[in-house]
């Protein structure tokens, strides 16, 4: 017996699809843009991004886990991925010195070079690529919101 579908999963659905695809182009073309110029994957640059805004002050080192979670990558992934930017010289890890257990990772001067001459490849192709999407109707108001998430300066 077939079962007519909830017109409220069914909006929602077809707006996961849109999302995700939007997700997908921008992520595709920040990946091509990034490879070429500077030998970098998104996930890459991702890591190196949110290790750079860390401090010295409390609770301003992530842990793996914490940086897994930031990036959205398995734990596995993400240690694969910063033993990838360690053998490079971008990111180098120390032990805790409260927590002997505890492991950091910080961005060294290379990474942190590379990172700003990365930064204005990723800001282009992320505005080429919601430029591109806005043109597209199913997609147009996904990037309407995500440009109404930018805080007015």
């Amino acid at each position: 017996m077939s079962r007519t579908p909830d017109p409220a999963l069914l909006g929602l659905a077809q707006g996961w699809c849109a999302l995700s695809a939007l997700h997908g182009r921008i992520e595709a073309h920040i990946e091509r843009a990034l490879q070429a110029a500077h030998g970098l994957s998104v996930r890459e640059f991702s890591v190196l991004d949110v290790l750079s805004r860390q401090h010295s002050g409390e609770g301003g080192h992530l842990r793996m886990n914490e940086v897994a979670e930031a990036v959205v990558l398995s734990q596995s992934a993400t240690t694969r991925l910063v033993n990838r930017l360690e053998d490079r010289g971008l990111l180098t890890r120390y032990l805790c010195l409260t927590d002997r257990r505890g492991i950091y990772t910080d961005v060294t001067e290379a990474g942190l070079a590379l990172l700003e001459q990365a930064r204005p490849t990723n800001d282009t192709a992320l505005r080429e690529a919601l430029d591109e999407a806005s043109k597209r109707e199913d997609l147009a108001p996904l990037v309407t919101a995500v440009e109404s998430l930018v805080p007015a300066s």
